[in-house]
């Protein structure tokens, strides 16, 4: 008796007797699949076309061969007498005929045929009701005497006596017919065949031409997968086929995902780099406390020092998690009323201790509402009154007014304006104008406002005092502000119940 653990060992080896598996469809190349798939349809089409052709030619020589049996057939019988025995000068009609009662006896029969009847039991009773037709010998494997047989009755609906005429049976040879039948399958076979490998030969080239261009576009994908970059797939601008086009959009990714890896490098080379001098200046100031014995006071004070340090860090950190915000979903966002919002906020920024000089005007219409998370629209205010409060000269104005299906968020201030060349930049992460380094502020305000502003499936338009706009043109409200001073506009979506 085997042991517990001889069991396992037995079944291993069983499976390893077994014989190995044929390749499944899906581990075959695209080109076979299609050619075989292709080969298997152009053969059915070719074996339902030869069977067709080979069906009406079968009716046609069977036609004729029939119609003679039955002419020969009515010949015979009217040269029969049912009240005799014998026929009477038939020999002189057809020799290939027999002449049989109702017992199966063959009473006459010409020169070529058996003395024996050529119907079986069975047949004849039929035939003494109604025609018969009957084939000796197959078509395949030939045979030595292949015959067809037509019955008919002497006299259809009544049963004459025994030994009296009842049945006349004419048989001819099926030689002629079977042999252009045979010659006729031979030569649909090699014409099926011939054709079936001319059209796998051209589907087998025509598919791999076709897919040519995807293993091209393989190789370069292993290429930019080993670390390659600037890697373009070579697409021919004559062609607009589907593999052209799916070329041109990978090609439309690759320069995305590498504009995106770009930016996401700069952003952490720039985020390193506002960390870097708050995270210096902070060991820096903990390293002196250390050095020397101090005071209690000196202790206090750099303790406080390093506090407002950590602080900046802590609002840095948050405004850098704060840019990667999602798409607020619709579902969840709630009904604001932009008034009262942009009311409220201004009345607490005014109320707040650094800015309680701030000079804003508001003009806010009553009963504008957005879908969306207030926490996150107060984020965008905030922003822009802090970036027109810090850069700008006078009194801020703030404006909310509804148009064209869209609510328009107006904050302007009487400052300078930005440099052009700097406005197609002013919305990137720690981007800053260069008349703005030396002033407070780490470059990622405006960044977050439009990614907020993005996130409620709005947009945002600035605007500087040299008449240039950025962003605007695609949607359908036209912003309104002053023609001096830099304005931004932000345009949300109007809530609809």
């Amino acid at each position: 008796m085997p042991t517990a653990t001889a069991a396992p060992r037995y079944r291993r080896w069983l499976r390893s007797r077994r014989a190995p598996l044929p390749p499944s469809w899906g581990r075959l190349p695209l080109r076979i699949r299609l050619v075989a798939g292709f080969s298997v349809t152009i053969l059915l089409v070719l074996s339902a076309a030869g069977a067709f052709v080979y069906l009406r030619v079968q009716y046609a020589l069977d036609l004729r061969l029939n119609e003679d049996l039955s002419e020969q057939a009515q010949q015979v019988a009217g040269n029969i007498s049912p009240l005799h025995e014998t026929a009477v000068g038939t020999a002189a009609v057809h020799s290939s005929f027999q002449v049989l009662d109702t017992g199966n006896r063959v009473l006459a029969h010409g020169p070529g045929v058996p003395g024996t009847s050529l119907l079986r039991p069975q047949e004849l009773a039929s035939a003494l009701v109604r025609p018969q037709r009957r084939d000796r010998g197959a078509l395949l494997p030939i045979s030595a005497r292949p015959l067809r047989l037509y019955a008919e009755p002497l006299a259809a609906g009544t049963r004459p006596p025994a030994g009296r005429p009842a049945v006349v049976v004419v048989a001819a040879r099926r030689d002629q017919r079977d042999e252009a039948l045979r010659e006729l399958i031979g030569q649909l076979a090699l014409a099926d065949l011939a054709t079936l490998v001319i059209a796998s030969l051209v589907g087998y080239r025509l598919a791999r031409a076709a897919l040519l261009p995807v293993e091209r576009y393989r190789v370069e994908a292993a290429r930019i997968a080993d670390g390659a970059t600037g890697v373009r797939l070579a697409v021919a601008d004559t062609t607009h086929d589907e593999v052209a086009r799916l070329g041109r959009t990978l090609n439309d990714m690759l320069a995305a995902l590498e504009a995106a890896v770009e930016r996401e490098r700069r952003f952490v080379n720039d985020a390193s780099h506002e960390l870097l001098t708050p995270l210096t200046l902070l060991s820096t100031e903990l390293e002196l406390a250390l050095r020397r014995p101090r005071t209690a006071q000196e202790m206090q004070q750099a303790l406080l020092a390093a506090a407002s340090d950590t602080a900046g860090l802590i609002a840095l950190a948050d405004t850098l998690l704060s840019v990667g915000v999602q798409t607020v979903a619709d579902h969840d966002a709630a009904v604001i009323d932009l008034g009262r919002l942009v009311d409220g906020l201004v009345d607490r920024y005014r109320a707040s201790a650094c800015h309680r000089d701030a000079a804003i005007l508001t003009d806010t219409a009553p009963g504008l509402t957005v879908r969306g998370d207030p926490v996150r629209l107060g984020q965008v205010l905030t922003n822009l009154l802090d970036n027109a409060l810090r850069h700008g000269a006078g009194s801020v104005t703030v404006i909310t007014y509804g148009e064209h299906a869209w609510a328009l968020l107006t904050v302007h201030d009487n400052g300078p304006g930005m440099d052009p060349r700097f406005l197609p930049q002013a919305t990137e992460r720690f981007s800053r104008a260069d008349a703005a380094r030396t002033s407070p502020g780490s470059g990622l305000g405006l960044s977050l406002v439009d990614t907020i502003v993005r996130a409620h499936h709005g947009e945002l338009r600035i605007y500087s005092g040299t008449a240039h706009h950025h962003g605007a043109g695609h949607r359908a409200p036209v912003c309104r502000h002053p023609d001096s001073g830099s304005t931004v506009t932000a345009l949300l979506p109007i809530a609809t119940t």
